[in-house]
């Protein structure tokens, strides 16, 4: 799923390290083009992994700027290929294999324990040699001005192996996830953060702990939310830094779909309540019987522009992100690396817009939840969650 895509996933980091280097261009293109991805069709690995070009997945050389230098963004893909034997074939030619041996050694009447794992391995082995290997490719955009970066999948694999990777190739820097806290951390005002600090729930800067302890900041946000949606005139102003100008007024809200868990006696419980909501009455019942609203999908309209995200409020990842259309100009031919450099700039714009309205939504949030009228809010919102 690209960068580009009409609907993406996207997994925020922060970038740890000191980017001060006197030629950036030099340092990234050796950096790149030392763990860049080596293809193995011709060789019989099972696995290779590395860097190519965000614009086309059969390139590695990183020698030019065009090749992943776009103004203050680094971008690359993440290229995983990966021979796969399926085990229906894997166990039918095992099973020839087996009755060949038995039938050229009548003395036994099954296959001995250690045979029949050498003649699995040989198997597995043989059939592995002859499978094309499959590719999965995920973009990395890195925002050297803001130190921010964004992965194209909220997949736990692709995701370590991008983390594994990023550690290896760039050296001296760290990867920090944008969970709830983290981002609060980012749009609170600094006289807000010992406001902040107060309700961090976690005993230790450990981010796993930030994570765990603070959940109630992604259930609270998405339960708020939900009763702006349905009480309030859903209007606020832009409150953070970006494309958009400052105090101008724009539109958020819930529909769609929204997905409840809670802990019983007998496991996790999990609800999604689909298509478009008129009061949410499911949605408040179960919020009445303890549940947390975990993932929602969420609109922003500004002027004529429209997003779409669904958040997980967990990590604060999100998926089905849509934005207003990025189209090449009249004309214009795509493969030319001027045009494609711009509409991968126009779509960083609309992207970076859409995340400074959500940015705005969670100071909002903030301000109302760690502000000293919280508790009166809770009681509207637990008065409304009781009419039916």
């Amino acid at each position: 799923m690209g960068i580009l895509s009409n609907s993406l996933s996207l997994c925020p980091y922060t970038v740890e390290g000191d980017l001060t280097e006197n030629d950036l261009f030099q340092w990234a293109s050796e950096r790149l083009t030392k763990n860049a991805f080596r293809p193995i069709d011709q060789s019989a690995d099972e696995l290779s992994v590395g860097w190519v070009h965000a614009d086309d997945f059969r390139l590695i050389d990183f020698g030019t700027p065009d090749s992943f230098w776009r103004d203050n963004f680094l971008t690359f893909s993440l290229r995983r290929d990966q021979r796969r034997v399926p085990a229906a074939l894997l166990k039918s030619h095992l099973k020839k294999a087996e009755d060949d041996f038995l039938a050229a050694n009548p003395g036994f009447h099954r296959v001995p324990k250690a045979k029949r794992e050498e003649l699995r391995e040989a198997v597995h082995g043989s059939l592995l040699a002859r499978a094309l290997p499959a590719p999965t490719v995920v973009d990395v955009v890195w925002d050297t001005r803001n130190r921010l970066l964004w992965l194209t999948t909220l997949g736990t694999k692709m995701t370590e192996l991008f983390e594994g990777l990023f550690k290896q190739t760039f050296d001296g820097f760290r990867l920090v996830p944008v969970h709830p806290y983290a981002r609060a951390r980012r749009v609170l005002s600094e006289d807000s953060l010992p406001l902040l600090e107060q309700a961090n729930q976690a005993t230790g800067d450990d981010v796993l702990d930030l994570i765990k302890d603070n959940r109630w900041l992604g259930w609270d946000f998405l339960r708020w939310l939900m009763y702006q949606t349905m009480n309030e005139t859903s209007r606020y102003t832009v409150a953070q830094p970006g494309l958009a100008p400052q105090d101008e007024a724009f539109v958020a809200y819930i529909d769609d779909r929204v997905v409840l868990q809670g802990e019983s006696e007998g496991g996790t419980q999990k609800i999604t309540v689909a298509g478009p909501q008129d009061s949410f009455g499911e949605v408040r019942t179960a919020l009445r019987c303890g549940k947390q609203i975990t993932e929602a999908v969420l609109f922003f309209e500004l002027q004529e522009n429209l997003w779409k995200m669904s958040l997980r409020g967990e990590m604060f990842h999100f998926a089905g992100v849509k934005t207003p259309t990025v189209k090449p100009e009249k004309g214009a031919r795509e493969e030319e690396a001027a045009e494609r450099i711009g509409i991968f700039l126009e779509k960083m714009g609309v992207l970076g817009e859409g995340f400074q309205l959500f940015d705005s939504l969670y100071a909002h949030f903030l301000r109302d939840r760690l502000g000293p009228e919280w508790a009166a809010q809770e009681g509207r919102m637990r008065q409304w969650l009781g009419e039916m």
